[in-house]
């Protein structure tokens, strides 16, 4: 049979199309071998292969053929049985990936919000119990400061004078420090201190307006609100809770077949960072 060919499978009363060469990835499995009719659990009925099996779950395994990747939904909680399935088909390295299952299950990802409001002055801390978001969210803000005269500190639009960026303070790979607003210099001059969060290019110096653009930039990026508290009413340092399901890293399969050796035995496993 031509690799190009098409190849209609019936899975359980479910129709499933796709190109030979995607079902001859692992010479070795079930799928492959079916198309020589070499196993006897796929009849040939009028033109489709027909397999009593479950086609939810197969869904997947059609997916892992034309990507090589374990990818599964948040919610997904049929891991033995995927993998059941995927032994049946012989698919193993799919089996392999799937027994681990730790790897695969989406992770709950908490984030707090420390923002104080003094004066002319705002301070935010941001607690995140993943570092890669940390690091991430830090990359998105970035602080400017610049000298202004009079009382102009409150403008929404920085002063015409360069701004010159300053690093965010990172105490752990955890957490990130940085503030906003402005601070008394000598005469009538003001230091002031913009903020501006990524993909917005405003550069926001009043606490209040940053704080409400940071807080939607974690609705947006996936993190839902759980909790609003204040945690110093002296200082006025209020906290906001925020908790998501963090997607694990895909995993891949890395197939490097020659002639008659075993696509299962030269399995590699990787784990690759999906991009956003």
């Amino acid at each position: 049979m031509s690799n190009q060919e098409v190849v209609v499978l019936n899975v359980g009363g479910v129709r499933f199309v796709t190109r030979a060469s995607t079902l001859q990835q692992f010479p070795e499995s079930r799928l492959a071998r079916m198309l020589n009719d070499d196993d006897q659990e796929f009849k040939l009925v009028n033109g489709e292969f027909f397999v009593d099996r479950d086609a939810t779950l197969f869904s997947y395994i059609m997916d892992f053929l034309r990507t090589l990747q374990v990818s599964l939904p948040t919610d997904f909680s049929d891991y033995q049985r995927l993998q059941r399935e995927a032994e049946f088909y012989e698919l193993y390295p799919l089996a392999d990936l799937l027994s681990q299952e730790h790897l695969l299950k989406p992770r709950l990802e908490i984030l707090e919000v420390h923002f104080s409001l003094q004066e002319m002055q705002a301070f935010f801390r941001i607690f995140g119990s993943c570092s890669t978001t940390v690091k991430t969210l830090a990359e998105q803000i970035s602080v400017f400061t610049g000298q202004q005269s009079g009382q102009s500190w409150n403008s929404p639009f920085p002063s015409q004078k360069p701004l010159v960026p300053l690093p965010l303070e990172r105490p752990s790979h955890h957490d990130m420090v940085f503030q906003c607003g402005t601070d008394y210099s000598a005469g009538d001059q003001f230091v002031a201190r913009y903020v501006s969060i990524k993909p917005d290019n405003r550069k926001l110096i009043n606490g209040t307006n940053v704080l409400g653009l940071l807080l939607d930039t974690l609705l947006k990026d996936g993190f839902r609100l759980i909790s609003t508290r204040t945690i110093s009413s002296e200082e006025k340092v209020e906290c906001y809770g925020f908790e998501r399901m963090k997607r694990p890293a895909s995993l891949t399969v890395m197939v490097n077949q020659t002639p008659g050796s075993s696509g299962a035995a030269q399995a590699k496993r990787n784990q690759v960072q999906k991009g956003k």
